[in-house]
């Protein structure tokens, strides 16, 4: 997949199963190594983390996946797993999410809190989701 992050380890970033396409775990990592919703306070030389950015990057980032497979985009997706490391950021995370998504046509959904996700300390993921999405033509 071109101007994306690449997979940490030996593992793809979508599996196509006929018209199914299993997409793995996707952060908010940049092309760059970078990620999105991360940033230091020049003030305080704290780390600051956004669950709003970071999941509007996520879903960018399913979005470009699906679309490079030959899908349409994120109307495609039939169920999504979310996984949050501070359930305290659910708020933030779903007012983004409802941006995206209506209930009568979005995707299944389960969202559950994590210990940590992937990553080096400090840690700067707020978000992962895995997805599934369905693309017709594919089969």
């Amino acid at each position: 997949m071109q101007n994306k992050a690449k997979p940490l380890a030996a593992y793809p970033h979508a599996k196509i199963v006929g018209p199914f396409v299993y997409i793995s775990g996707i952060s908010s990592r940049l092309p760059d190594d970078t990620y999105a919703g991360v940033s230091i306070n020049p003030e305080t030389k704290e780390l600051v983390l956004d669950i709003k950015k970071q999941t509007a990057a996520v879903l960018e980032n399913i979005r470009a996946i699906i679309v490079d497979i030959g899908g349409t985009g994120l109307e495609d997706l039939v169920d999504v797993t979310v996984f949050l490391s501070d359930m305290n950021q659910f708020e933030g995370y779903n007012s983004v999410y409802n941006q995206y998504f209506q209930s009568g046509n979005g995707p299944a959904r389960t969202t559950v809190e994590v210990s940590r996700l992937p990553g080096k300390l400090p840690n700067k993921l707020l978000i992962e989701i895995k997805s599934t999405a369905y693309i017709p033509h594919l089969a």
